[in-house]
C-alpha cells in the first residue's frame, strides 16, 4: 500500500532543518562558508559541516550536490540543483515567517503601525490611550516611518497593519483606488506654494494650477506632488513645467529657498503650507504661502487619514489591539485639528 500525506516524505528530507536552509542562503549570499560563518556568528567548521550534510542529503535525493568547493579564496560554485534549492529555501523560510506573523497578528500579540512624518504626533497621542492595555497584554507594538508613496504597498504586503498618512485621490478613480481599504478620513485638501519670490513677482494669496508653467518650481521627485502633476499635466509634466530643482525631501527644498540658491516656488500639501504660514514649521520660516487653485485636469485632492485592510477589523473582536488603536485614533480625530 502506497503511503500518503506526510508519511510519504523522504526521511532524509525531514532531517533537513530550517537552520540548515538559512546556512545555505547565507553561503549563497556571502560566497563562501567563511563569509557565511562571520555573518552568522559561527565557526567556519560548523557552517562547512552543515553544507557537507546537505550535499550528501540532496545528492542522494536528487542525484546532484548543492555546492561545489572551488579552492582557497574562491567563491563556492552552486549547481543548478543548489540554485533551485536556495530559491526554495528563501520561499520556505519566508512563508513560515509570514505564517507566524499572521498568527501573532490574529491573536493580538503584535501590531505594526506606519506613519508619515507629519502624522506621527497624532499617532503618539492615540497610543497614549492604549499603552497600558498593550503593556498588560504583552502586545508588541511596532511603529515605522513610511513614505507616502509606499503606504498602500506596505498594507497590501501585510508589512504594516495600519497606516496614518496621506494619499492622492482623483475624481473618477477614488472608489476603485480605496476599495481594498477601510479609511478613517481626517481631512481633504489641495496643494500650496511656498515661495521666496517677492510679492511684486508673485502677488496675492492664491495661484492657478494652470499658470504653474510660468514659475520656476521646486518639486518632489516622487510621492504626492508628482501624482498631482501627473493628474494635471500628464506623465511628461517635466517637459511642460520649469523645474528649478527636483528634490527627495521637503526639508531640502526649504533650505534651497531660504538660502536663496534657488528663486522660485515649492509645491507642498495644503497642510504643510498652513503649518509654515502659522509658524509651526520653523524650517520653512520666511517663506510665503499661496494656495493653488486646481483649475486644470480632473479634481485631485490629498486625503489624510488612517488606513487598514478592508474587512480585517471585522474579523477581530473589539478587544483586539487593532480595534483598540482604531478607536483611540477616532477619539483623537474628534478633538485634534490635524496638521499633516
Amino acid at each position: 500500500m502506497a503511503l500518503e500525506g506526510p508519511l510519504q516524505y523522504p526521511p532524509e528530507l525531514l532531517d533537513t532543518t530550517m537552520d540548515q536552509l538559512r546556512t545555505l542562503i547565507m553561503v549563497r549570499e556571502e560566497g563562501t562558508a567563511l563569509g557565511a560563518a562571520r555573518r552568522l556568528g559561527r565557526e567556519q567548521s560548523s557552517v562547512q559541516k552543515q553544507l557537507d550534510t546537505m550535499n550528501r542529503t540532496f545528492a542522494a535525493l536528487c542525484g546532484e550536490e548543492l555546492v561545489l568547493k572551488q579552492g582557497r579564496g574562491r567563491d563556492a560554485l552552486f549547481t543548478a540543483t543548489g540554485e533551485a534549492l536556495v530559491g526554495l529555501a528563501r520561499r520556505t523560510l519566508g512563508d513560515w515567517t509570514d505564517g507566524v506573523h499572521d498568527a501573532r497578528r490574529r491573536l493580538g500579540r503584535t501590531l505594526s503601525v506606519g506613519t508619515t512624518r507629519y502624522t506621527l504626533g497624532f499617532l503618539l497621542d492615540a497610543v497614549e490611550h492604549v499603552s497600558e492595555e498593550y503593556e498588560r497584554d504583552n502586545v508588541d507594538l511596532k511603529v515605522t516611518h513610511v513614505r507616502t508613496g509606499d503606504l498602500f504597498t506596505k498594507l497590501r504586503s501585510k508589512e504594516l497593519d495600519v497606516v496614518c498618512g496621506s494619499v492622492v485621490v482623483t475624481e473618477g478613480e477614488e472608489q476603485e483606488q480605496l476599495a481594498p481599504y477601510e479609511v478613517m478620513e481626517w481631512r481633504r485638501s489641495g496643494l500650496s506654494l511656498l515661495t521666496n519670490l517677492p510679492p511684486e513677482r508673485l502677488p496675492g494669496g492664491s495661484f492657478g494650477a494652470g499658470d504653474l508653467p510660468a514659475l520656476p518650481l521646486v518639486i518632489s521627485a516622487r510621492g504626492l506632488i508628482g501624482r498631482f502633476l501627473t493628474s494635471w499635466y500628464g506623465p511628461d509634466y517635466r517637459q511642460k513645467l520649469t523645474v528649478a530643482a527636483e528634490i527627495e525631501a521637503a526639508h531640502y527644498g526649504f533650505e534651497l529657498l531660504r538660502s536663496g540658491v534657488v528663486s522660485g516656488a515649492m509645491l507642498v500639501t495644503r497642510g504643510i503650507g498652513e503649518a509654515a504660514a502659522d509658524g509651526r514649521l520653523p524650517e520653512a520660516a520666511g517663506l510665503r504661502m499661496l494656495d493653488i487653485v486646481g483649475d486644470v485636469g480632473p479634481r485631485t485632492e490629498v486625503l489624510v487619514g488612517v488606513f487598514t485592510r478592508r474587512g480585517e477589523r471585522d474579523s477581530y473582536g473589539p478587544a483586539h489591539p487593532l480595534n483598540r488603536l482604531w478607536e483611540a485614533l477616532s477619539w483623537e480625530s474628534e478633538r485634534w485639528w490635524l496638521r499633516p
